[in-house]
């Protein structure tokens, strides 16, 4: 039973970096950025790869940065230079993606065991090798998951974090200030992009593995997520929105892990996340576009 406590506990901070990305673009930018299911993969690609190469492990979180990043930069471009609508160029970006995830690492591709990883490189067996594979998965999460909302919570603060915030609340303030509001939501796809390829390059250390359909429900995941976290602290202003994505995707894994524990199959994993999406929107009374700047 503790084993399944903290491998659920590890699963929802792993996702809580999709759901960052998905909190930046939804509840910031007022953008259905449909290209996270493309990047989501796109950085577990980048990571299999690296790994199997005998890459440093933790190059390739920089690594599956730099591709998320280059991905949101892509959307960004298609949106704010090309004049295409924010919905159509994040299916374009996805679509993309399924074919260059598939040339960078094929359809699956498996990391051998003998292969370190962020789990078990040296500096992690330094600091966490008295616990068991579990815990230290657990461990290490935990710290790249707060340590990424400490920097984002900073970021939020200075005056691009501001601006970045007011694209979405009141752009006519940004273009007052002589600012491009395009180039601010290129900025922010390119963040949230980059934090959803975080997540799939952890993914693919925890489970040694890449498989092309795995982005998959990844945008519905994150919407869910938000609007979980939005809704159980909305009354509680000071309980920052990133702490609140946090303990929704932790609740949400929870709530799938329960399902297939009472003895739903496994094969019905995407089925049930649909539900329990659809749940999440009926009972928070929201239907969708209310999550914006909620």
């Amino acid at each position: 039973m503790l084993d399944l406590i903290v491998s659920t506990l590890t699963q929802g901070l792993i996702y809580a970096l999709i759901s960052f990305g998905v909190y930046i673009t939804y509840t910031i930018l007022d953008f259905p950025d449909l290209g996270v299911d493309g990047s989501f993969p796109l950085g577990a690609a980048v990571t299999a790869v690296m790994l199997v190469a005998g890459a440093n492990p933790y190059l390739t979180l920089l690594a599956a940065i730099a591709a998320g990043a280059l991905s949101g930069l892509a959307t960004g471009i298609i949106h704010v230079k090309l004049h295409v609508r924010n919905l159509l160029a994040g299916i374009i970006t996805q679509t993309a993606l399924f074919s260059i995830n598939l040339q960078i690492a094929g359809s699956n591709l498996t990391v051998d065991r003998s292969s370190d990883t962020i789990f078990t490189a040296a500096p992690t067996m330094a600091l966490f090798g008295g616990l068991s594979l579990l815990a230290r998965k657990l461990a290490v999460t935990l710290v790249v998951v707060v340590v990424v909302k400490l920097v984002l919570d900073a970021y939020f603060r200075t005056k691009s974090g501001l601006l970045l915030r007011a694209v979405g609340d009141n752009s006519t303030l940004v273009t007052t200030l002589a600012k491009n509001m395009g180039n601010m939501k290129i900025l922010g796809l390119m963040i949230s992009n980059a934090l959803v390829a975080l997540a799939g390059c952890i993914v693919c250390h925890e489970q040694r593995s890449f498989s092309a359909t795995m982005g998959t429900g990844q945008l519905v995941f994150g919407l869910a997520t938000v609007i979980i976290g939005i809704t159980l602290f909305r009354r509680l202003s000071f309980v920052k929105g990133t702490t609140a994505v946090i303990v929704g995707s932790v609740l949400y894994k929870a709530c799938i892990q329960v399902a297939i524990s009472v003895g739903l199959p496994a094969n019905l994993l995407k089925l049930i996340t649909a539900a329990l999406f659809l749940l999440v929107l009926v009972c928070s009374g929201r239907k969708g576009e209310e999550i914006i700047h909620a």
